[in-house]
């Protein structure tokens, strides 16, 4: 598996904005495994996301690809600042269950 981590500062009162533009992402994207997005205690207009591919290959495919430039450039207008990308392999993953959630 392969995937990155993104730290995100969502402009102040866009956070249902960005959810819902970032909600559908990935869904029929080939090697897409999930994506998580986590809201700071310390801090509410920052956001983690970690997302997950099966490979690396599909990984760089998604992310050079048109359609998920769209979907970036529709996103990163709802932030303060450029996200930073922190991209790797997956060492493990536990998931006890699968099925897509939202708060």
């Amino acid at each position: 598996m392969y995937g990155t981590i993104a730290r995100m500062r969502v402009k102040p009162g866009k956070e249902q904005e960005l959810q819902d533009t970032m909600g559908t992402e990935g869904r029929d994207t080939p090697g897409f495994l999930f994506a998580h997005v986590y809201r700071m205690d310390d801090d509410p207009q920052t956001l983690m996301l970690a997302v997950a591919f099966d490979s690396q290959e599909s990984y760089r495919a998604n992310a050079e690809s048109p359609d998920q430039h769209a979907e970036y450039e529709a996103y990163r207008a709802l932030l303060e600042e450029e996200p930073e990308w922190h991209d790797g392999e997956i060492l493990f993953s536990s998931v006890q269950d699968e099925r897509p959630t939202s708060v």
